[in-house]
C-alpha cells in the first residue's frame, strides 16, 4: 500500500464545483412561485482571489475534503415583517482584500475573522484586538493603541492564540507588526497597514494577510440584521434573523429585581462606573461566544472564557480555572519568556503560584458575564467566591432571588439585560 503523509491533506485544495452565482428567493406561498411581484430574492456572487496567476476561491471547508465556496451579497433587500436585511454591497469578510495568501484561506479562516468583526463592531472608538480560534475568541482587549490592545489580547490566552486569527480595528503599526510577527498565527486582518509593516509581516510566508477597507464603517453594522441559515442533516434549513444585543450602554441595564412567593428581592449595590464599563464590554464580547458560556473580564480585557458547555456551573468553573492557568502562564512568559507548562525552576513556580493565588487568578474585582440566566445560586457563586464584584446576566429564572441573595451576601453588584445571548 502506498503511504501518504497525513500532513499532505492540509495542503490539498478541494475542487470547487460551486456555481459563480446564487439566488435565494422567499415566497409567501407556492402559488406565488412565478409571480415576481410576490417574491423577494437575494443575489450572491462567488468571491475569488488571484493567487499565483489563477482565480481561486476557498481552499476547502471546515475540513480537507469538504469543498466550499464564499459568496458576497450583491443585490436584494429582504423584508420579513418589520425587519430588513442588511443592504447589499457593504462588504466585510465576504470580500476581503488578500494582500498575502499564505496557503490561501479556507472556510474557518473567513468565519474566524467574521466572528471577530461581529465583536469589533461595538468598539470602534477604542483600539481593540480580537483573537479567534475555532470561531470563539480566546482573547479580546481594549488598549491605549493597537499594539497595546494586541499584546493584552494575546497574553489573555497565549496558548490558545497560537495559530489563531488576529483581527484589529485600527491600522497595523510597526510596533504591532513586530509583536504579531513574533508569534505564530494563521491570519491577520486590519483596516490598513502602515508603511513598513508589510515588510515585517510578509516574512511569515504562510501568514494570510487581509485588508478590510470597510472596517472604518464597522459601527454602521450595529443593530443591522442578516439572514442566518443552518442546514440540517436531511437537507432542511433553519432561517433566523441574526442576533442583536439590546444592552449596549449602562443606561440599558435593567435592575436585578424579582418577586418570589410575594416577597421582593433586589440587589443592594449598583455597579461603579468602572464595573459598568467591564459589564458592557463583556456582554458585547459575549455575543460572539458559543453558548453555554460564562466569561470573566477586568479592565477591558478577557481573563477567563468558558464556551460551549452543557451546564452553567461547569462552564463558570472552566472559565475560573482558565483564569488561574492563563495568569500563571502570562507571568511566566512576561518574566522569563518561558511557558508555565515548561517552567522547571521550583522557586520560580512557587513564586508565581503564590502571586496567582493572592489575587485569585485576577478574578478579584472582575466582572462575570453569563449568556443566560443562572437557574440556581451555585453557578454565580463560582465567581463570587473568587472575588467577582459585578455580574451581568439576562435574568428571568424562576429562582432569580437566589442569584440576588448571593450577590448581596458577597457585596457584589448585578444587573439584568432581559435578553439571552445564545450562539449555537
Amino acid at each position: 500500500m502506498k503511504e501518504k503523509k497525513l500532513s499532505a491533506s492540509y495542503r490539498e485544495i478541494s475542487k470547487d464545483r460551486f456555481p459563480s452565482k446564487v439566488e435565494i428567493s422567499f415566497y409567501d406561498s407556492f402559488s406565488d412561485e412565478h409571480d415576481d411581484s410576490k417574491k423577494q430574492t437575494l443575489y450572491y456572487e462567488k468571491t475569488q482571489w488571484t493567487i499565483g496567476g489563477e482565480e481561486k476561491g476557498l481552499r476547502y471547508g471546515e475540513n480537507p475534503g469538504q469543498p466550499a465556496a464564499l459568496y458576497r451579497l450583491i443585490n436584494g433587500n429582504l423584508q420579513l415583517g418589520d425587519v430588513h436585511t442588511i443592504e447589499p454591497g457593504q462588504y466585510l469578510a465576504s470580500d476581503i482584500e488578500l494582500i498575502q495568501s499564505g496557503k490561501h484561506p479556507g472556510k474557518t479562516n473567513i468565519t474566524d475573522v467574521d466572528n471577530a468583526l461581529n465583536i469589533l463592531r461595538y468598539f470602534d472608538e477604542n483600539p481593540c484586538a480580537v483573537i479567534v480560534k475555532h470561531n470563539n475568541p480566546c482573547g479580546v482587549a481594549l488598549g491605549n493603541d493597537i499594539a497595546d490592545a494586541y499584546r493584552k489580547a494575546d497574553l489573555a490566552d497565549r496558548i490558545a492564540a497560537f495559530g489563531g486569527a488576529i483581527t484589529l480595528n485600527k491600522p497595523v503599526t510597526k510596533e504591532a507588526a513586530e509583536e504579531i510577527a513574533a508569534h505564530y498565527c494563521e491570519v491577520v486582518a486590519a483596516p490598513e497597514y502602515e508603511e513598513g509593516t508589510l515588510a515585517i509581516l510578509t516574512k511569515k510566508k504562510n501568514l494570510r494577510i487581509m485588508r478590510i477597507g470597510n472596517m472604518d464603517k464597522l459601527s454602521d453594522f450595529i443593530g443591522k440584521r442578516v439572514i442566518d441559515a443552518k442546514s440540517l442533516i436531511d437537507g432542511g434549513i433553519i432561517f433566523q434573523w441574526s442576533y442583536v444585543p439590546k444592552v449596549r450602554t449602562p443606561e440599558d441595564f435593567l435592575p436585578a429585581r424579582t418577586e418570589y412567593k410575594g416577597k421582593i428581592y433586589e440587589v443592594k449595590r449598583q455597579p461603579t462606573a468602572g464595573e459598568a464599563g467591564d459589564l458592557i464590554f463583556g456582554w458585547l464580547v459575549e455575543s460572539g461566544i458559543t453558548s453555554n458560556s460564562v466569561i470573566y473580564v477586568k479592565d477591558g480585557v478577557t481573563i477567563g472564557i468558558g464556551t460551549g458547555e452543557q451546564d452553567r456551573v461547569g462552564v463558570a468553573e472552566i472559565a475560573r480555572d482558565k483564569a488561574y492557568r492563563k495568569m500563571a502562564d502570562r507571568l511566566s512568559w512576561v518574566r522569563w519568556k518561558t511557558s508555565w507548562h515548561t517552567l522547571e525552576d521550583p522557586d520560580k513556580r512557587k513564586e508565581i503560584e503564590r502571586e496567582v493565588e493572592s489575587v485569585k487568578g485576577g478574578l478579584q474585582g472582575a466582572a462575570m458575564i453569563s449568556d443566560a440566566f443562572f437557574p440556581f445560586r451555585d453557578g454565580i457563586e463560582v465567581g463570587l467566591k473568587e472575588g467577582v464584584q459585578a455580574v451581568i446576566q439576562p435574568g428571568g429564572s424562576l429562582r432569580d432571588f437566589e442569584s440576588i441573595e448571593a450577590c448581596n451576601d458577597f457585596g457584589a453588584a448585578m444587573v439584568f439585560t432581559g435578553q439571552r445571548s445564545f450562539k449555537h
